[in-house]
């Protein structure tokens, strides 16, 4: 499993739920991002500081079958294609059926902000986010224990 740990606001859970199941994770994040008191049991990769690194990384070591926790749409878009599951650390599985919709608003959002319209961003992260997503990654754990790749 690896996790786009920049932002990412479930860390301790996906430690907590991956341990029990016996996944290994590997968080990928920047440099500017270092934690000092990294979470036990998952492996940290760093990379550099720029806007991309931490997808790039993700994006050449992840397989068909990983799972990868991330809030970028470009980069599910990406690993979908590659057989790989993404989901959002808000619960929500990124599916290949939904996904040109989620660029196409992706990109319209990104050409409002280079016009000057700024919208409200994304909605706080709030705790049935957080029940969301130990339910969904638990599920996805459950179906896939005991199959050896």
């Amino acid at each position: 499993m690896y996790v786009d740990a920049d932002s990412c606001p479930v860390k301790a859970e996906i430690v907590e739920i991956a341990s029990s199941f016996t996944v290994p994770v590997q968080f990928v994040s920047s440099y500017d991002h270092h934690m000092r008191d990294e979470i036990t049991y998952a492996s940290w990769k760093y990379v550099d500081a720029g806007k991309e690194a931490a997808d790039l990384f993700i994006m050449n070591h992840a397989d068909k079958g990983d799972i990868v926790i991330t809030q970028d749409i470009g980069l599910a878009s990406t690993l979908l294609l590659k057989g790989v599951h993404v989901m959002s650390p808000k619960g929500y599985l990124f599916q290949e059926s939904a996904m040109q919709t989620a660029l196409d608003m992706r990109f319209l959002h990104a050409k409002a902000r280079r016009r000057g319209d700024y919208g409200k961003g994304p909605k706080p992260f709030q705790a049935k986010d957080r029940i969301r997503f130990v339910t969904e990654l638990t599920k996805i754990l459950s179906n896939f224990a005991g199959i050896k790749r």
